[in-house]
């Protein structure tokens, strides 16, 4: 897949998670396969007026192709903020979060509240696409609810705008993460632009990667919370599409070492206090499936200190 002059190879994304993605899990996805990483979700008025916190969110390596995600409802102050990202950060692509459900970001008219206002939508890519020379794609969702109009109007809006590629959840807002994604509106819209399309929602096996690819048409797959914890998805599905042999599940001695060595880096990048606490719920899933997982979950969450961590993960050796 090619976004503008963005060879994407394999055609294996990885989605912006607000919480879970940031420089250290971009890396890890990288290493494991994904050929296309986004920035957690980065607030436009924040970058605007040069808040810290903000600012903390965009740390990445110098090596690593990113797109930054943005959101925001006023095309000014988008626009303004691509610039700003695009000077300094240097990112491949500047995406525009449209889908995000969460009542404290559609409650200010951004993300997903964009998929009411079409014409806005269009209006916000305008003029991010002339503010900045590098690509302006969008993510967004199938539709506010299931009695709304589903994202047609919306993606055609921002085609027309000038974005370069859209990415499409499956899932109305009024859904959140629950039930299951509607692959046939990801079919949909590629029918009805001419730019490359995202599939995401529900991509949680390279069996289910290929099928999305079969059902729906779509230019790439994106995956979500199924990676939380598993990197090796991203793996899996990278050897599926190159026709390789499937390799065996990770061993319990080969995800512990992973789970080691990315909370390393965390702690590394953010010290050990901050760096437990944004970990706990990441680890905790490195651990999915295990005997008496929920209560090493459990542990992990009260854990304050790596000879915490080290002796939970000690006591399943």
């Amino acid at each position: 897949m090619r976004i503008k002059n963005i060879q994407i190879h394999p055609p294996l994304a990885a989605a912006p998670l607000a919480g879970i993605t940031d420089q250290v899990n971009r890396l890890m996805a990288r290493e494991f396969g994904a050929a296309w990483v986004v920035s957690e979700m980065v607030s436009c008025k924040g970058i605007i007026h040069d808040q810290a916190k903000t600012w903390e969110l965009l740390a990445r390596d110098a090596e690593e192709p990113l797109a930054v995600q943005l959101f925001g409802s006023v095309p000014a102050e988008v626009a303004e903020a691509a610039a700003i990202v695009a000077e300094k950060v240097k990112p491949l692509a500047i995406d525009i979060n449209m889908g995000c459900p969460t009542p404290k970001i559609v409650k200010g008219g951004d993300g997903a509240a964009l998929l009411l206002n079409p014409k806005l939508a269009g209006e916000i890519v305008r003029r991010t696409v002339d503010a900045i020379k590098i690509p302006v794609t969008v993510k967004t969702r199938k539709a506010w609810d299931a009695s709304s109009p589903d994202c047609l109007e919306l993606v055609r809006e921002v085609e027309a705008a000038g974005a370069a590629a859209v990415a499409i959840h499956g899932r109305t807002r009024d859904q959140f993460y629950a039930g299951r994604a509607d692959w046939g509106i990801i079919r949909a819209v590629k029918e009805a632009v001419s730019v490359p399309v995202i599939g995401n929602g529900d991509v949680t096996s390279a069996a289910e990667a290929k099928r999305m690819f079969a059902v729906t048409g779509c230019d790439a797959v994106m995956v979500g919370r199924a990676a939380i914890g598993n990197p090796w998805l991203y793996r899996d599905i990278t050897r599926s599409l190159a026709g390789l042999a499937p390799l065996a599940p990770p061993s319990l001695a080969e995800r512990l070492a992973v789970a080691r060595r990315h909370l390393g880096m965390v702690i590394e990048r953010k010290g050990e206090y901050r760096g437990i606490r944004e970990m706990r719920l990441q680890l905790a899933w490195y651990l999915k499936g295990l005997p008496r997982a929920a209560r090493m979950r459990d542990a992990i969450n009260k854990a304050d200190s790596i000879g915490e961590i080290e002796s939970i993960f000690a006591a399943i050796e």
